[in-house]
């Protein structure tokens, strides 16, 4: 819904101007409030006539301050819109810095954030034309005020109703009444500006989640990880389905592979598992429990996800790894390290575990990265996995140490492997492929090969040579499980689990 630096422009840029506002400003308004206070009482107490002509601009005032409020709060809104605009651009140029290089497009992003800056300064010079109107011109109206005083108060002196001192005093204690009313004037632009903050940070923590604890949610208690989607649909946008009448059902320790074209809905279906998103119509349940009956903490808590992309946060490998545990000890991260294939180059590096890995990780290799996932996932210790094409990027030997480190992973445990390339899914206890959001073909490798289906022939266009075949003939090519062994056996890490019985095509 909102980007990332937009969100965090909000919490920064917004919190800082409304904390600016409020905390440079009470002690000045309690200080102006006394001394106003006093000055009204004085003059009542001298000459309530001349005080209440004095009091007759009030009204005036009030307009000129309600007309003014709503165009600070709309441009103190855009400013800090444009700021984060400004921000957001800044971040993405930053983050993306060696693509700006590799393209020579350090002029265009120059040319790009100047633009953002300059709409910037253009809606705070809007905000400030504002100020510096509203602010003389109140001024004005209470200084018009004081003339109006003198002229009365002049005419009563005259016809002897008001001594000379009398009018003297009295002006006296109305200049010093309109100075805090002018101070006031500048104070209250500053607080509608700080309104219009005010708004865009109430604006996020109003927002509502589009997933959250029912009010008569139950923690889900250990599971074993038997998995059931029944009927399930779920779509990002009305009338735009991604997923369409799944009905599937994971036995506890069973490894699902999900295969079928991008945008076929594999992410989509997983992603409903911890709940990142529901399921328009039906229901998803573990161990018998409809996920939108229990908590999230003790759902996600028994979850364990390695993506494509490793999520790794700029502190020590340590405290990365303690992620998946916050109460791990030692021993027990150095274990969970051993077994991710992560600990010898773990000792290679010059602070060992307490080693800064830099924003995202970016000191470590991609392999390096990947297993420290690995270990994060098995310090966690889930009853369910999740693996998202997790070897996709990686060079062969970075491949095999998290083949092997996802084995250890993944024993006993309810496995989902989402896949593309798919010789790393052919010994997975099933095979699901989706299609267009619907469940077309299930079952084990040699049953989809002795299908013929969809996903037999999706498997020959990876692994099939289109010369060859033309050239070759039919007797002449291998049979699809000799093709397997000899082009899609490069990824061992799914155990050679017995097929069950029953397990067939299109169940």
């Amino acid at each position: 819904r909102r980007q990332t630096w937009e969100i965090i422009s909000r919490v920064t840029n917004d919190v800082a101007l409304i904390q600016a506002t409020l905390t440079g400003n009470l002690i000045t308004l309690l200080g102006h409030a006394i001394s106003l206070a006093g000055g009204v009482a004085m003059l009542v107490a001298l000459n309530w006539r001349l005080a209440l002509l004095l009091v007759s601009v009030v009204p005036i005032v009030i307009a000129v301050a309600g007309y003014f409020s709503r165009r600070l709060r709309a441009y103190s809104t855009a400013v800090q819109d444009r700021l984060a605009e400004a921000t957001t651009a800044l971040e993405e140029t930053v983050a993306g810095i060696r693509i700006v290089k590799s393209f020579a497009r350090e002029p265009y992003e120059i040319e790009r954030f100047n633009g953002k800056v300059d709409r910037s300064f253009q809606a705070a010079m809007a905000r400030v034309r504002a100020r510096i109107t509203f602010v003389p011109l109140v001024s004005l109206t209470v200084f018009s005020a004081l003339v109006l005083v003198l002229w009365y108060g002049g005419t009563q002196v005259i016809a002897g109703h008001m001594s000379p001192g009398s009018l003297v005093a009295f002006l006296l204690y109305a200049t010093i009444a309109a100075g805090p009313i002018g101070a006031f004037a500048t104070l209250y632009a500053q607080m509608q500006e700080a309104i219009g903050a005010t708004r865009r940070v109430f604006d996020l923590l109003d927002a509502v989640p589009d997933v959250e604890d029912a009010p008569d949610a139950i923690p889900l208690p250990p599971i074993t990880g038997h998995v059931r989607f029944r009927n399930v649909d779920f779509s990002y946008e009305p009338n735009d389905p991604v997923l369409r009448q799944i009905d599937l059902e994971v036995k506890p320790g069973e490894i699902i592979a999900l295969v079928g074209r991008s945008g076929a809905g594999k992410t989509t279906l997983v992603n409903l598992l911890p709940r990142f998103y529901d399921p328009t119509r039906g229901s998803v349940e573990i161990d018998g429990y409809d996920l939108r009956r229990v908590t999230l903490a003790s759902l996600r808590g028994q979850i364990g996800i390695v993506p494509q992309e490793t999520a790794l946060f700029s502190g020590t490998i340590r405290e990365n790894l303690a992620y998946g545990k916050l109460d791990a000890t030692d021993e027990e991260i150095v274990s969970a390290a051993i077994a991710a294939n992560a600990d010898d180059f773990i000792r290679q590096l010059p602070d060992g575990y307490d080693t800064v890995i830099g924003e995202r990780g970016f000191k470590l290799s991609g392999g390096e990265r990947q297993r420290l996932a690995i270990a994060r996932a098995i310090l966690k210790n889930p009853r369910i996995l999740i693996l998202d094409e997790a070897t996709s990027s990686l060079d062969s030997e970075s491949e095999r140490l998290v083949q092997e480190a996802l084995q250890r992973l993944m024993a006993g445990r309810t496995t989902f492997v989402i896949a593309h390339r798919l010789s790393t899914v052919h010994n997975a206890d099933r095979i699901v492929l989706i299609e267009e959001g619907r469940i077309v073909e299930m079952g084990t490798h040699q049953e989809l090969m002795a299908l013929n289906g969809l996903y037999a022939h999706l498997y020959s266009l990876q692994f099939a040579s289109p010369t060859t075949a033309e050239r070759e003939p039919a007797a002449a090519r291998p049979a699809p499980s000799e093709e397997l062994a000899g082009a899609g056996a490069g990824f061992p890490f799914l155990p050679r689990w017995g097929t069950a019985p029953g397990r067939g095509a299109g169940r």
